[in-house]
């Protein structure tokens, strides 16, 4: 069996990163999303509230797991017996980053960890996680970048905000 993982913050989880999962678990016999705890950032929803985000948008996506790490990708996917980690990317600077980061889990791996890439489908190129975070604190509309429960779940999470 063909196992990938696919790690990320999604803080919070968007139609550009459901786009990814969709068209990744296609390609893989499972597929492992998995909420990275970054310890060093502040994130907007708690790594259990992302879990439980990302279960109930991949619900109808049977060989989709839904998983949470902290640490080096490298030490989880050796842990899980992976060997291929999916990115999704939106533009040149997204492939920077990227590349690079896919190299040294290359290089820490011994080998064992792959990359694979994929482009984000158009529709979804200006989408991230920040603007979405940031569009929801002004008050504007993001029913175009996340699923209807998401941007309650935000729109929740700023509910009462004095600062604008």
């Amino acid at each position: 069996m063909k196992t990938a993982v696919y790690p990320g913050s999604f803080d919070p989880m968007t139609y550009g990163h459901l786009d990814i999962i969709h068209r990744a678990a296609l390609m893989f016999d499972e597929l492992i999303v998995s909420v990275l705890n970054n310890k060093a950032k502040t994130p907007l929803f708690s790594v259990e509230e992302r879990v439980r985000i990302l279960e109930e948008a991949t619900k109808e996506f049977p060989n989709v797991k839904v998983d949470s790490f902290t640490g080096l990708l490298i030490d989880y996917a050796g842990r899980k017996n992976i060997h291929v980690s999916v990115r999704g990317l939106r533009a040149i600077t997204d492939f920077e980053y990227e590349l690079q980061i896919a190299q040294t889990n290359k290089k820490l791996s011994g080998g064992s960890l792959d990359t694979i890439f994929l482009t984000t489908s158009l529709e979804y190129a200006y989408l991230s996680s920040s603007s979405v975070k940031e569009i929801a604190y002004f008050g504007g509309d993001i029913s175009q970048c996340v699923p209807p429960f998401v941007a309650d779940m935000i729109h929740e999470k700023y509910k009462g905000r004095t600062d604008t």
